[in-house]
């Protein structure tokens, strides 16, 4: 499993947020380019990057910062928020970001989805933000009838092969990810698709909880800013764990 530290990015500004409400807010970082090569300098093999006012507006507002951002650091960036098109993921992929983020689009627009993969395979990866069971969009603030784990399985179908699974319940919470349904989405999964956790990572314990069930990697990010996770520790934690495996 790999750690990804994440920066979330509202006004131009380092922030984050509780269980995705935009006036729960709060600046955790002063610059978005020193906080990136402070990770790399920590160790990290790659930085997940959240344009919070791209999701809302639909559109990318935070474009011109995030490439900044790719640019200033050596190992890969991915990128969600906003992301509704083919000439915004050219955009990005174009700029120096790795990977793009597809979330709202890949419920309400899954033929961009196959689109992407079919050019760009596994620099695609879908966002499934989930409330209880079910998908929310649209920046978390527009309710689903959809499930996640029907979408993870039709994105699977699409040819996906990275899904970031949030629970928005948790998310900036600090109460812990959520094991046992990514454990399930991983079994359902069947290893088709490298599943990334998101939300509520606290400390040591829930890393060393997600590396047994398998999962690819796991973003944290308030865990990190708050020092309740060491992020140094953390990556030497999923490499004795690789180690021990071989």
């Amino acid at each position: 499993m790999i750690i990804i530290p994440a920066i979330d990015i509202l006004g131009g500004k380092c922030v984050r947020l509780v269980k995705g409400e935009y006036d729960s807010a709060s600046k955790v970082a002063e610059d978005a380019v020193e906080t990136a090569k402070s990770f790399e300098a920590a160790g990290a093999s790659f930085i997940h990057l959240v344009d919070l006012d791209g999701a809302r507006a639909a559109k990318p507002v935070n474009h011109e910062l995030i490439c900044r951002v790719a640019a200033s650091v050596s190992v890969p960036v991915e990128v969600g928020g906003g992301i509704r098109s083919m000439e915004t993921v050219r955009r990005y992929l174009d700029g120096g970001v790795e990977r793009v983020i597809l979330g709202s689009a890949a419920l309400t627009h899954p033929e961009l989805v196959k689109e992407a993969v079919a050019e760009y395979g596994e620099r695609i990866a879908v966002g499934i933000d989930a409330k209880g069971d079910y998908v929310r969009t649209e920046g978390w603030l527009k309710d689903s009838e959809v499930t996640y784990t029907d979408l993870a399985l039709a994105m699977s179908d699409a040819g996906v092969k990275y899904i970031i699974y949030t629970d928005i319940e948790r998310d900036g919470t600090l109460k812990g990810a959520s094991v046992e349904r990514l454990d399930a989405l991983n079994r359902a999964l069947g290893g088709r698709v490298n599943i990334i956790a998101s939300g509520g990572v606290k400390d040591i314990n829930d890393i060393r909880a997600l590396i047994k069930t398998g999962v690819y990697g796991a973003i944290t990010g308030k865990a990190i800013y708050s020092g309740s996770l060491s992020l140094e520790e953390a990556i030497r934690e999923c490499r004795r764990a690789e180690t021990a495996v071989r």
